[in-house]
């Protein structure tokens, strides 16, 4: 049986991409004609499990027009949204590429500040979509207004009444989950952040699989992730200290990747595949999107293409 997925995005963006053929300071850059597409966190783990051939719900906090075209994009698309409204106008981000070096600059707004109150009916929204067979998933930034305790609470609002909830948050979120142990089913950081939280290097695989380990070991969370770029990503748990990578011969868009492995290593999660199974295919997804311009992610094609080759090992 599959489980339901519900991701959750408070704060997405129109993602507006670009090139020039270079970036510099003074005249106008002339650019290529824009692609727009629906942005942030958990909608793109939703738009990479469709991609891959899975289904989910993506609840999006949304608003004004460049909420609505946002909306727009992502169902046709064929995703299934489940809408809240905010006040104030949806950010936009946008990416240039500098086709003379293949460089990519991304600039990332903030989004429309929320409140307290705003934060508590969102916990309520959430709470009534989900079932006992529910995975969800909260991944991107939070916006400004949000306190940083919300995905703590948004797992004790949920423990109980969902499969599990699958975090990948950043900044001041991160930090206070770090900080107060909440046992989140599956806890997702990248390498920066990860060195950011030890408070030391973590040169190698061992050493970022040892911390993973403390945070497991401390009650942070059943199962840590760490992605450390090229060199593929470590999975943690009580049982499993894991490895897995695939080389990587050219890089078209770094943006989604991170996105696209969540949403492969949800959607087999979804699928009661295990835990070695559930990486590999976060890697071959996180792969595939590499290989993809601007912000389409992963395709089913390049992802089942490069599975057989990623590379598991056990640490």
């Amino acid at each position: 049986m599959v489980s339901d997925i519900l991701t959750i995005t408070l704060n997405p963006a129109l993602d507006v991409s670009t090139s020039v053929p270079n970036v510099v300071a003074g005249p106008k850059l002339r650019c290529a004609v824009p692609s727009y597409d629906p942005g942030g966190g958990g909608i793109n783990v939703s738009r990479s499990i469709k991609n891959l051939g899975g289904t989910s719900r993506a609840m999006v906090a949304y608003g004004g027009s460049t909420g609505q075209r946002l909306i727009e994009l992502l169902s046709g698309e064929g995703i299934q949204i489940e809408g809240f409204d905010i006040p104030g106008e949806t950010r936009e981000s946008f990416a240039v590429s500098e086709t003379s070096t293949n460089a990519q600059f991304r600039f990332v707004m903030p989004g429309p500040n929320w409140t307290p109150d705003m934060a508590d009916a969102v916990l309520g929204k959430i709470r009534s979509l989900i079932t006992p067979d529910t995975i969800v998933v909260i991944s991107g930034s939070e916006p400004p207004g949000v306190p940083p305790d919300f995905p703590v609470a948004l797992v004790e609002t949920l423990k109980g009444h969902s499969k599990g909830v699958i975090v990948d948050t950043s900044g001041p979120a991160l930090r206070y989950l770090f900080e107060n142990p909440s046992g989140v089913d599956t806890l997702r950081m990248d390498a920066a952040e990860a060195v950011d939280l030890a408070g030391r290097q973590l040169t190698t695989r061992s050493d970022t699989a040892d911390f993973a380990a403390e945070m497991v070991a401390s009650g942070i969370a059943n199962t840590v992730l760490v992605a450390r770029g090229a060199d593929g990503t470590i999975l943690v748990s009580a049982t499993e200290k894991l490895h897995c990578s695939r080389s990587i011969q050219k890089i078209v868009s770094a943006v989604g990747a991170g996105d696209s492995f969540v949403g492969g290593y949800t959607l087999a999660v979804s699928q009661g595949k295990p835990a070695p199974d559930a990486l590999s295919c976060g890697v071959a997804a996180a792969s595939a999107a590499v290989m993809t311009e601007a912000t389409k992610l992963c395709t089913q094609v390049d992802a089942e293409r490069l599975l057989p080759d990623c590379m598991l090992t056990r640490l």
